[in-house]
């Protein structure tokens, strides 16, 4: 059909885009390079702090993994500031703070060059830098244009979980060979970490033998391990994150609203019985369950190979996932 044809076909859109073969897709109308050299400026800064809040949580794994023990809450907060005092004992948190970045910048950059490829305005990533046991409350990229079809909604939304994974795993499995084994009664158990299933495989693959209790794990192990809980908590198939995002492509607008609403609901008993983090989540799935930014083209279902991604990014959560994360 020609382009006058085109001006004067009464039909509705839907029908006529639908003649159009995928790899002819319409591009976005948009252009992804509108970042400006100040949020350049502010993501590095943020990121620069977000090292020295990592270094120094670092440095505290690290001196409680020389003595041959679990970091304990209460030395752990005592001592986080003096490393800043003392910047010779931030060298110690590097392997941690190293690793951790790496896996966040990982993940995020996999959102923003995703973005790039389907023309979709993004920010640069933005570290969140706090003092917390990780030194950090994430990393997150802003959407500033609509995403076209689902295509480049479920690779946009993929791209940051898998290749966040792929340099998890390695780092968590390297650590786990290289960690130390201690008596049990040497082990500080305030807080405990939970163990997710890769944790599980990697130590009866590695580590035959070795009670996991006994086993201090590395600080580039513990890294991996705040890297994998990211991972999972992004993959929950609800409102806005990234399992949000690929269920929105997957299925109806309507199934993704109920699917996000079980997902908070189910939040709820784990946060009862396991982990009192998970009834501040379930909030938050709540708020945001029945929200999400409408394609610009939905129709276009998804093909063969993606699906199988889908599956993909199914066994990684459940690799990740903890019931219980932290008990102190």
């Amino acid at each position: 059909m020609s382009e006058e044809d085109r001006q004067l076909d009464p039909s509705p859109e839907i029908f006529r885009v639908q003649l159009v073969p995928p790899e002819c897709a319409i591009p976005a109308p948009w252009s992804p390079e509108t970042r400006s050299l100040r949020s350049l400026v502010i993501a590095v800064g943020l990121f620069a702090i977000t090292m020295c809040t990592t270094l120094a949580a670092g440095a505290q794994f690290a001196a409680a993994y020389a003595a041959g023990r679990a970091p304990d809450l209460d030395d752990f907060f005592t001592n986080y500031f003096r490393s800043f005092s003392e910047p010779r004992l931030l060298l110690a948190g590097l392997p941690f703070a190293a690793t951790l970045l790496g896996i966040l910048l990982a993940h995020e950059l996999g959102h923003f060059f995703a973005c790039r490829y389907y023309r979709i305005n993004a920010t640069y990533p933005y570290f969140v830098p706090a003092p917390t046991l990780i030194g950090t409350m994430g990393a997150f990229i802003r959407l500033r244009s609509p995403i076209l079809n689902r295509r480049a909604l479920f690779d946009m939304a993929l791209a940051g979980p898998v290749i966040g994974f792929l340099f998890a795993a390695p780092a968590l499995a390297l650590a786990i060979a290289q960690s130390k084994v201690v008596l049990g009664t040497a082990i500080n158990t305030a807080p405990i970490f939970g163990q997710p299933l890769l944790e599980r495989l990697l130590e009866a693959w590695l580590r035959p033998g070795v009670p996991h209790a006994a086993l201090l794990l590395h600080p580039v192990g513990r890294a991996a391990w705040v890297g994998l809980l990211a991972t999972a908590l992004n993959l929950l198939p609800a409102g806005q994150l990234d399992g949000g995002h690929i269920l929105y492509a997957l299925a109806t607008k309507k199934t993704h609203r109920w699917i996000s609403l079980g997902v908070a609901i189910g939040l709820v008993p784990l946060g009862i019985f396991f982990w009192l983090g998970w009834l501040l989540w379930a909030g938050l799935l709540l708020a945001i369950a029945f929200r999400h930014p409408p394609l610009v083209h939905p129709w276009e279902p998804l093909d063969g190979g993606r699906r199988v991604w889908a599956g993909i990014a199914l066994v990684i959560f459940l690799l990740c996932f903890m019931p219980a994360p932290f008990v102190v």
